[in-house]
């Protein structure tokens, strides 16, 4: 059976974090299912096609050796369950793991019919810098009917919040910031903070 990890994320901006992420799910599954999504409990600063497409650039600037990793743009949905119902008409008989950050193991419980939800995909849960997933959190997730598996890799301590935050520009590709310089998102003032002033 085709295995394929679904990997939405807000990528605001896309960073080294997300493509360790990827690099990691393209050895572990056939199929890696990647989009910019809005999420209902977050503010977004860039547009969502702004976000699709850094994405789009992420992964064709690296090195994927299967060849199994790409932004599908029409999976994009505020509400999970639209997506992986969306998956499952693209790919019938496919087994879905749905990918998330700790960061979202306490807000999963409020997502929209998630009982639903859990029941048609697995969980495999990536830690994030700065996040704990707190044992009490997985066991009301396991309750819920959740098949839930923590990863095994973690992912390097950057951020697009710090990005946006703090104009801290490791975590970027040379790539993304073009990308972002060019059509001046986040006030460009990552950018701007390191030239010199006159």
């Amino acid at each position: 059976m085709l295995t394929i990890a679904l990997f939405g994320t807000s990528a605001d901006p896309p960073t080294i974090g997300h493509l360790a992420i990827l690099r990691e799910l393209s050895q572990q599954f056939d199929r890696v299912a990647v989009w910019a999504s809005d999420n209902p409990f977050k503010s977004h600063q860039a547009r969502l096609e702004h976000r699709t497409e850094m994405l789009r650039l992420l992964i064709s600037e690296s090195d994927f050796s299967q060849q199994n990793v790409q932004v599908f743009p029409e999976l994009s949905s505020s509400r999970t369950l639209m997506t992986v119902e969306r998956a499952k008409e693209r790919w019938h008989d496919a087994e879905f793991t749905l990918v998330i950050g700790a960061d979202l193991v306490k807000q999963l419980p409020q997502w929209f019919r998630v009982e639903d939800l859990l029941k048609q995909v697995k969980l495999l849960v990536v830690s994030r810098p700065g996040y704990i997933v707190v044992r009490d959190d997985l066991k009301r997730l396991k309750q819920m009917g959740a098949k839930v598996t923590i990863a095994h890799f973690k992912s390097p301590d950057v951020s697009s919040t710090a990005y946006r935050e703090q104009g801290n520009t490791e975590g970027v590709t040379p790539q993304i910031q073009d990308y972002i310089d060019r059509e001046q998102l986040y006030g460009c003032h990552a950018r701007r903070e390191k030239l010199p002033i006159h």
